[in-house]
């Protein structure tokens, strides 16, 4: 059965039309939005984390029917008129990424962090990132870039 769905994507109110079964990840893919990345299809590695509430969810276990009324942020509703955020930026400058499959998934972790745990501790974010799994950086470099993103968010404010 087909139905019309209500929420706050990226910013912007939106209508989206699903099946009652249909996954989250599906529904932002399907709209174009493909930064969520499918993998493990069981809620362990990441790679489709979205943000619902201001919280990272797993896409791939999630249905889109759960997000009616609410607030949905994928990565592509990171960036503001152009500039990336703190988060993002600071990926960059610490080499945070190798082949990018994760990244996305990490970035939003870090950002829901961030908002949470404004000043966070190595082992706060370690801890916040255990549902994030990189097979290529050795997470030296994602932490760094996460504790430098809350320094440049300090900065910015």
């Amino acid at each position: 059965m087909s139905r019309a769905i209500r929420c706050r994507l990226n910013g912007v109110e939106r209508s989206i039309e699903i099946e009652d079964s249909t996954l989250l990840l599906d529904a932002v893919r399907g709209l174009g939005l493909t930064g969520a990345k499918p993998s493990c299809e069981l809620e362990v590695c990441g790679a489709c984390t979205v943000l619902l509430d201001g919280l990272p969810v797993s896409a791939c276990t999630t249905l889109a029917a759960e997000v009616e009324g609410r607030e949905l942020r994928t990565i592509e509703g990171l960036a503001r008129g152009g500039r990336l955020s703190a988060v993002q930026q600071a990926f960059i400058d610490h080499f945070a990424f190798q082949c990018g499959y994760c990244t996305p998934g990490m970035i939003l972790a870090a950002e829901a962090l961030l908002d949470h745990h404004p000043h966070p501790s190595r082992a706060q974010v370690l801890h916040w990132m255990e549902g994030n799994i990189c097979r290529c950086t050795g997470y030296e470099s994602i932490v760094d870039a996460i504790l430098a993103a809350a320094e440049r968010r300090v900065e910015r404010k």
